[in-house]
């Protein structure tokens, strides 16, 4: 695979995590060259990498409503959190209206860091067919975007990383942005993402539960009924197509907790992070 240079590392607890642009050159759809321009993502490797078991790695999208990204509870914590479960997360620092950027590109740096993922695993002590997306908010509609709309890979692309699929073998939506001109819709996440008057189709395109198939991946989503900022009517609709489809999934709506409550520690909701670990084992991507 293409080598990509690391800049200097965060920080989550004690480990430290390789932070590597999603493209080495030239940036597809860059305004410029600068940090806001020139997508990464932040890899928190699985403790004992050096082992010769290959562990499951998830993509983590923080929320923002595409203006920003909610990098500490919904991106370090999250990491953490995936590291004690032995498993790689992969923080995705994705262009959105905040850096200049709409549709198409956050979906497209999304793709990106799931085929870089997928052409690491070697590297990584990755298994490839463990990939996942996991996402909050506005990044839960990233996450649920990648899941309906992804390609097995360029195979005569000159650039190896894009000869890999892009597809997610498993999703986590969490509090996500779904749907897009409904009365439950989170109007400034569709405003920053597709601007103030889009047409219809794109509208359409980018309403995921209208986009689900039976290649949409097995998915993990949980809500809360006293969300306001997200109404829980996003997930239910989600829920709902991965049912008609047939669809492994399975959806949890906690009565209380506002919205973008991460772990939600201390909160009603504090169980969702073991329900998805018991999913996960369930699902084959954790042993028990």
């Amino acid at each position: 695979m293409m080598l990509l240079a690391a800049v200097a590392p965060a920080q989550v607890g004690e480990r430290k995590p390789e932070i590597l642009p999603l493209w080495a050159g030239e940036v597809p759809g860059a305004q410029g060259d600068a940090e806001g321009d020139r997508p990464r993502v932040f890899v928190h490797h699985a403790p004992d990498r050096d082992t010769e078991e290959l562990r499951p790695a998830i993509l983590v999208c923080p929320g923002g409503g595409y203006r920003g990204l909610a990098m500490g509870h919904e991106g370090r914590a999250i990491a953490q959190w995936l590291n004690g479960l032995g498993i790689t997360a992969v923080i995705l620092d994705y262009r959105h209206r905040g850096k200049g950027y709409g549709h198409p590109w956050p979906l497209r740096d999304a793709q990106r860091a799931i085929r870089l993922t997928r052409s690491s695993a070697a590297e990584w002590r990755v298994d490839p067919s463990k990939i996942g997306v996991l996402g909050f908010s506005a990044g839960g509609h990233l996450a649920s975007s990648v899941s309906v709309h992804h390609d097995a890979g360029q195979q005569d692309a000159e650039d190896p990383i894009d000869r890999a699929s892009c597809r997610p073998d498993f999703a986590v939506l969490c509090y996500a942005v779904i749907a897009f001109d409904q009365p439950f819709t989170h109007r400034g996440s569709q405003r920053n993402l597709l601007g103030k008057d889009p047409v219809p189709e794109l509208v359409t395109k980018m309403s995921t539960e209208r986009q689900v198939t039976k290649t949409t991946p097995p998915t993990f989503l949980w809500h809360t009924s006293a969300d306001r900022g997200v109404p829980p009517e996003n997930s239910v609709v989600y829920y709902l197509a991965l049912r008609k489809h047939d669809v492994p999934c399975e959806l949890h709506v906690f009565e209380r907790g506002r919205h973008g409550v991460g772990l939600a520690k201390g909160l009603a909701a504090e169980r969702w992070p073991e329900l998805c670990r018991r999913w996960l084992v369930t699902r084959g991507v954790l042993s028990q």
